[in-house]
This record gives C-alpha cells, sequence and structure tokens, in this order.
C-alpha cells in the first residue's frame, strides 16, 4: 500500500488521522503475517513507516 507524497499533502487534517489509522491497521496485520511467514514483501514495513511519518508531518504542518 503506497501513498505518494504529493497526495498527502493535499489531505485534510482529518483525512490525514484517517489514513494513518488504516496503516497502522495494515502494518498490525503485516506484523501477522510476518510471524506466520506469510509475507510477500517485506519492503511493505519500511513504505509504511514512512507513509505514516509523512502523514504526521503534513497533520504538524497544517496547523
Amino acid at each position: 500500500m503506497k501513498t505518494k507524497k504529493k497526495e498527502d499533502k493535499k489531505l485534510t487534517k482529518d483525512q490525514a488521522e484517517k489514513k494513518i489509522l488504516t496503516l497502522k491497521k495494515d502494518l498490525f496485520n503485516l506484523r501477522f503475517k510476518k510471524v506466520n511467514n506469510q509475507i510477500n514483501n517485506p519492503a511493505q514495513f519500511n513504505e509504511i513507516k514512512k507513509s505514516i511519518a509523512r502523514l504526521y508531518t503534513t497533520i504538524k504542518n497544517t496547523k
């Protein structure tokens, strides 16, 4: 699940917070897949974490 930088900057604060919640759920599910050796793309962890950080930055800058 990739998010694009330009798309993240256009989101409102509420939209960014909702997207963060969905990304956190995805990260949670990936951890379970990792434990069960069902993960296809281990690079997804870093992509999701970076996306969450980008969204938090967007929220911080919109105040």
